[in-house]
């Protein structure tokens, strides 16, 4: 079985208190080289046999139409998932 990937991220005027969070966090486990974070969200879509341009195509359409809210998220990737 086959995989599209697709990563949706908030818009950059959007604030991103979790991620905010996290980048305050960092520094307490050690890691300090972080200046920000931002969160997204990553979708897995398994599909039958290979990934063709017409189900990557139809999976943009899932993307901007379903997994993601045009008003405040940017979809920042579609691809084929190599195994």
């Amino acid at each position: 079985m086959a995989r599209i990937v697709v990563d949706v991220m908030l818009k950059p005027e959007i604030l991103d208190p979790q991620g905010k969070a996290i980048a305050n966090e960092l520094p307490r486990i050690g890691l300090k080289n972080f200046t920000d974070v931002r969160q997204g969200k990553r979708f897995e879509l398994t599909v039958e046999g290979e990934v063709t341009e017409e189900l990557l195509a139809q999976a943009r359409e899932a993307a901007t139409e379903l997994l993601s809210n045009p008003v405040i998220e940017d979809v920042v990737n579609v691809e084929a998932l190599e195994d």
